[in-house]
């Protein structure tokens, strides 16, 4: 079968860094093909070539066996290829209709916008998606996994014959992941031609029929999905066996360091009771919309809650904003890196000591050789993957962006940590050495918040979880009582006798 779209003997550099070099890859119509490798690797540059946001130092792109050029996004969509990335990039003032035609509206004759085709187009494509969304209401009124579905919808408004997916299901509840494997499906039986980029390998191994694997910038393998095992996929990602994802170091539990009770918000939850222990890795469990962000949100002051006390070394506290919660010593690790985490366009080494201003500086003057002192400690632990530290931040993977996050966040020395979804976008070689850390900090008595919608990592992970649905504490659970079961079972409301 003739490749849609290949890539040969692509090569691209960056001061200091080469991205990819003579990497191979060929996506065929009516399959889907994984792109795995880790975080680095030189996957989102290659996702930049195909789409005309980056040109290659050298090597050729054919379509239909005709070299092409694509010398910017719009002559890459014009091809027909298009992309829905892991952060989605939309317009929060435009409507939802207008964020799908963007630069493509439809016309009427005299070369106005044709609205009413433009909503009706619009719907029919949201459906298409499974997504129950009014086109004409505004983005900014749309919750995570709603705009995800848009972006998707605008992926498919052009009449795309190769379809990106980079990390499409990292917002997504569990039913609207099925959703977008039902998608995917009759993508393919339309002849698409796609790339789908996951560190999940449930997903791969459920939706792809071939792989290629990326490591530090060069193909180092490819085939079928069939007959592959999980096991050869990770020893071509990382050069070696990960022989433990998930470095569980036994810690002897300590006394209760935060106590929340009757803890509520008007619209987001209610009724939140639990202890967190010193060394105590505390897992918070649920559903996409199940409140566990936004009382975390509440916890360290960013909103208010209605009622509720916190204690924090059994003293009361009043926790007006993220300031105060720094200052008492609650640090909050985001899920949306990219808007709440990373100040993109400042570099590696301030990002990570900004909170810290006071350790690194003196009489009132920054002292860069200790910021640089500070974000090497911290940044090497968490196996940060960068040309150097002053390298801006926005230059790096989605997963070593999370690094510097979790990064500045430790090193302001707190005593209570709530990481959100910690390795969301990360591949197995990284969440492996996150989670180390994470241990290794619950062992030097540091009380874990750990929120995640993988359940292996709930598992493997916590002390202790807590399930959560709709703003409500529905399940707790000790280590030795968790089962996949229970926890799905929790979060989706079947009781125990349901079969």
């Amino acid at each position: 079968m003739k490749p849609a779209i290949a890539l040969e003997g692509i090569s691209k550099s960056f001061p200091g860094v080469h991205a990819l070099s003579e990497v191979s890859l060929s996506l065929y119509p009516g399959s889907v093909t994984a792109l795995i490798g880790e975080n680095g690797a030189g996957k989102s540059t290659l996702v930049k070539i195909l789409t005309g946001i980056y040109q290659p130092d050298g090597g050729t792109i054919r379509v239909d066996g005709a070299e092409v050029h694509f010398p910017a996004a719009s002559a890459a969509a014009k091809a027909g290829v298009t992309a829905i990335h892991q952060e989605t990039v939309l317009f929060d003032e435009l409507s939802v209709a207008e964020n799908i035609f963007l630069g493509h509206a439809p016309r009427t004759r005299f070369g106005l916008i044709d609205w009413t085709k433009l909503n009706a187009d619009a719907r029919q494509l949201l459906s298409r998606v499974g997504a129950d969304i009014d086109p004409t209401i505004r983005l900014r009124d749309l919750g995570i996994a709603s705009k995800h579905l848009v972006a998707i919808a605008r992926a498919l408004s052009i009449d795309a014959r190769v379809v990106i997916m980079d990390e499409p299901t990292a917002a997504l509840s569990y039913k609207e992941i099925h959703e977008l494997y039902e998608l995917i499906d009759r993508l393919k039986a339309d002849g698409k031609a796609i790339l789908f980029i996951s560190h999940k390998f449930d997903e791969i191994f459920r939706i792809a029929d071939r792989y290629t694997v990326f490591r530090d910038g060069r193909m180092v393998g490819e085939g079928l999905i069939a007959g592959t095992r999980q096991d050869d996929l990770v020893r071509m990602m990382v050069g070696r066996d990960v022989g433990q994802v998930f470095p569980k170091q036994q810690v002897a539990i300590g006394e209760p360091v935060l106590t929340v009770s009757g803890y509520r918000h008007p619209t987001e939850f209610e009724d939140i009771n639990f202890e967190l222990r010193r060394g105590e890795i505390l897992g918070f469990y649920g559903l996409v919309g199940a409140g566990r962000s936004e009382f975390m949100q509440s916890l360290i002051g960013i909103t208010r809650p209605s009622a509720g006390a916190v204690r924090l070394d059994g003293k009361v506290m009043v926790i007006r904003s993220p300031a105060e919660a720094i200052e008492a010593g609650i640090v909050y690790v985001p899920e949306e890196r990219g808007r709440q985490g990373a100040i993109i366009g400042m570099p590696i080494f301030q990002n990570v000591t900004l909170p810290s201003l006071t350790r690194t500086s003196r009489s009132g003057f920054l002292r860069m050789a200790e910021e640089f002192r500070l974000a090497r400690e911290y940044t090497s632990r968490l196996d940060l993957r960068a040309a150097a530290l002053d390298q801006d931040v926005g230059t790096l993977s989605g997963g070593n962006q999370q690094k510097v996050v979790i990064a500045k966040w430790l090193a302001t020395k707190p005593k209570v940590i709530i990481l959100d979804e910690p390795t969301k976008g990360i591949d197995i070689g990284s969440k492996a050495a996150v989670h180390a850390f994470m241990s290794e900090l619950a062992a030097q008595g540091l009380s874990v918040i750990m929120v995640s919608s993988e359940i292996p990592e709930i598992m493997g992970m916590s002390d202790r979880v807590i399930v959560m649905r709709e703003g409500r504490m529905v399940g707790q659970y000790e280590r030795a009582d968790l089962s996949a079961e229970k926890l799905v079972r929790a979060a989706a409301g079947i009781s125990e006798t349901t079969p």
